[in-house]
């Protein structure tokens, strides 16, 4: 079964973090929203207490505007950007609006253009011999004001319908952010294509496809992060920790939605791991494979725990505020959720849910890299308590929580250089969370969505 990668996965599937009818939005996130579909065209005592989030120095960046974008001071183009932005990514939008100065406008755009290459690589009714060039070639259309494509079926096809609009946007921004984002949808085009028609086999190749869906957008933001001059250089020069937070995010959707994507035909399940509880990877579902698919989810669950020290050394590097909050919510939601998954036999009869509520107490208290090492602590030490000794993957999740715990605790010896205060939280964010607490509202009273979470 072919694996259809997904563009805008952390945009909109990764934020699937967040409290949407709270499963966890899908990126920066899958940063997932529109979710990944395959072509259907050929297709886991006596641990130490949790400790305190410790009262650090007062942030040193306070954000110099409003919260949210204002609409009034756009132009044209921008504020149809914007409009885009809110109708494709219901959640995501919130916290992309809270960016400080031109970041904001930039991966506003950057979002709009892997949400339009995502559009394509999603429509079905596309054909192969059409569709591999077009993701080959997409990142040249962002230079040529009047390509659009107006024979999408697909539910966002207006961002690819308006495209110049957005490409124009595109044209506007400073050479440093126009860089990044053809050079990042130039790399996503071609991994779509390349996993158009490709299994997700080895634990390699999950990474690998993982990377183009997730990781490329991670280390796209990175850089424009860096190039914003609101966070240092070596935020976007590390790829590998930037692709990590990707991983990270994305695994725990993979992870999550097992029974979604069966039921829509999908498999993103690495072949090499499933392969070892069951012969087929819908025989997990069966009743009497159970013990077998706990075992297999607890292995991949594992596996995702590996990118955690890499994501507490990315966000020890941010010293603006708004990028911090932007980057360590989706981390927070993906580590409550792997905690909720871990040895969960409801991972393969429904929907594993965090509580809104505790959603909610996430993103307040994502505010500094203090508070996110408690949480961080606080859910690996939930999944501690929760191994079987008989579980095969035993030995391995003790030695990674063992891991994350060393780097969680106070005074741990992470570089990190910019400490924000965690009882501080910014206008921009508490506005932010009202949106997204809203807008999943009205999106759950207008969707069908088996789990929540966007992006």
């Amino acid at each position: 079964m072919a694996a259809s990668t997904k563009a805008a996965s952390l945009f909109k599937r990764t934020l699937a973090l967040s409290p949407p009818r709270v499963v966890v939005p899908r990126g920066l996130g899958r940063l997932r929203g529109g979710g990944r579909r395959v072509q259907q065209q050929q297709r886991r005592s006596g641990a130490p207490p949790v400790p305190p989030a410790v009262t650090a120095a007062p942030r040193l960046q306070p954000p110099p505007r409003p919260a949210l974008c204002p609409q009034e001071s756009l132009g044209r183009g921008l504020r149809t950007c914007y409009r885009y932005l809110n109708q494709t990514s219901r959640s995501f939008a919130a916290v992309i609006q809270a960016l400080d100065g031109e970041l904001r406008h930039a991966v506003c755009i950057f979002y709009l253009v892997l949400r339009a290459l995502d559009t394509v690589e999603d429509d079905m009714t596309i054909s192969l011999d059409v569709k591999v060039p077009m993701l080959h070639e997409f990142h040249s259309y962002l230079y040529q004001p009047e390509w659009k494509y107006m024979e999408s079926k697909e539910k966002d096809r207006q961002v690819l319908e308006d495209f110049p609009t957005i490409s124009m946007e595109f044209r506007n921004l400073s050479k440093v952010y126009r860089d990044v984002i053809s050079d990042i949808c130039h790399k996503m085009g071609v991994g779509m294509a390349e996993f158009l028609e490709k299994k997700v086999d080895s634990q390699r190749e999950w990474d690998k496809y993982c990377h183009y869906v997730a990781g490329l957008v991670g280390i796209g933001l990175s850089r424009l992060f860096s190039a914003s001059e609101l966070e240092d250089p070596i935020v976007g020069q590390d790829t590998e920790l930037a692709n990590s937070m990707g991983l990270f995010l994305q695994k725990t959707n993979i992870i999550r939605d097992y029974l979604e994507d069966q039921l829509e035909g999908r498999e993103f399940w690495p072949r090499e791991v499933w392969s070892r509880y069951a012969k087929k990877l819908s025989d997990l579902a069966k009743p009497e494979n159970i013990d077998m698919a706990v075992q297999c989810l607890n292995e991949l669950i594992t596996n995702a725990l590996h990118h955690v020290p890499d994501v507490l050394t990315y966000l020890s590097r941010l010293k603006n505020q708004s990028v911090f909050n932007f980057c360590a919510i989706p981390q927070v939601m993906a580590i409550a959720t792997l905690a909720a998954c871990y040895n969960n036999k409801q991972v393969f009869k429904g929907v594993v849910k965090i509580r809104k509520g505790q959603a909610v107490t996430l993103m307040m208290d994502a505010t500094s890299i203090q508070a996110v090492k408690a949480i961080m602590y606080q859910y690996v030490e939930e999944i501690y308590q929760k191994i079987p000794s008989t579980d095969p993957s035993s030995n391995k999740t003790q030695q990674i929580i063992a891991s994350i715990r060393a780097m969680s605790l106070p005074g741990s010896p992470m570089a990190s250089r910019h400490h924000y205060s965690p009882i501080y939280l910014s206008c921009a964010m508490l506005l932010a969370a009202l949106s997204w607490q809203y807008l999943s509202t009205i999106s759950k009273a207008t969707e069908d969505y088996v789990q929540a979470g966007e992006n």
